[in-house]
C-alpha cells in the first residue's frame, strides 16, 4: 500500500509540473504576442487554457481521493493539501496570462506607444518566479521558497515604474490615454502573477518546515 501510495504522490506531482510548464508556456506567448504584435499566438495561449482547466480539476479529485482513501499525516497530508492550492494558482496565473492576451489583441487596433523594454523584463521576472516555486515544491525546498518572496518586490517595484512612466504619455497627450491604460493593466496581471507564485512558495515553506509565512513574510 506505501509503494501504491508513493507512487500516486509522485504521479500527482508530475501532473503539476505539467500544468505548471502550460502556464509558463502561456506567459510566455502571451507576452511574445504584445511584443512582436502577433495575433496568431494568441490561439494557442486559450489552447493551453482548455487544458489547464482541465487538469485543474483533474488534480483536484487526485488530491481528494488521495485524502479520502489513505488518510495521510504530516509530511504527506502538507503536500496534497498543498497541491491543492498550487493547483489553483497555478489556474489563476493562466487565467492572468489570458488577460493579458486578450489586451494585446486590443492594443492591435492602435500603434505602438513605444518600444516595450520593462514589462517584457517584468513578465521574465514573473515567469522565472512561477518555475522557481515549482521546483522549491518539486524539491521541498524552503529557501529557494523564501527567494521567490524576495523577488515579489522586485515585481512590484517594475509594476510601480512602468506606471509612472505610462502616466506621463497619458498627460502629455490625451490620445495616448487608451493605450497605456491597457499597457497599465498588463503590468498589473503580471504583478497577479508574481503574487500567485508568492503563494505557492508560502505553500511550500509550510509544506517543508510547517510554517505559516502569510502577512508577516521575513525572505
Amino acid at each position: 500500500m506505501t509503494k501504491v501510495f508513493d507512487a500516486e504522490l509522485a504521479e500527482l506531482k508530475e501532473k503539476l509540473l505539467f500544468m505548471g510548464g502550460l502556464v509558463q508556456n502561456m506567459i510566455r506567448l502571451s507576452i511574445k504576442s504584445l511584443v512582436e504584435r502577433n495575433e496568431y499566438m494568441e490561439t494557442e495561449v486559450f489552447f493551453n487554457e482548455n487544458e489547464v482547466n482541465a487538469l485543474q480539476i483533474e488534480i483536484d479529485d487526485r488530491c481528494l481521493k488521495l485524502i479520502a482513501l489513505n488518510q495521510p499525516a504530516g509530511i504527506d497530508l502538507r503536500f496534497i493539501t498543498s497541491a491543492m492550492k498550487i493547483n489553483s494558482e497555478l489556474e489563476r496565473i493562466g487565467d492572468q496570462a489570458i488577460n493579458i492576451a486578450e489586451a494585446s489583441k486590443e492594443l492591435l487596433k492602435s500603434p505602438q506607444l513605444k518600444k516595450l523594454i520593462d514589462i517584457p523584463f517584468m513578465a521574465d521576472i514573473a515567469k522565472l518566479m512561477v518555475k522557481h516555486c515549482l521546483d522549491s515544491f518539486v524539491r521541498k525546498d524552503a529557501g529557494l521558497a523564501r527567494e521567490v518572496l524576495a523577488m515579489d518586490n522586485q515585481v512590484d517595484g517594475l509594476k510601480e515604474q512602468i506606471f509612472r512612466e505610462l502616466l506621463t504619455y497619458m498627460i502629455s497627450e490625451t490620445k495616448y490615454i487608451p493605450v497605456a491604460l491597457e499597457l497599465i493593466l498588463i503590468s498589473r496581471h503580471l504583478e497577479r502573477i508574481g503574487d500567485h507564485a508568492t503563494n505557492i512558495a508560502e505553500d511550500v515553506i509550510f509544506m517543508v518546515q510547517g510554517e505559516d509565512v502569510r502577512h508577516h513574510r521575513f525572505p
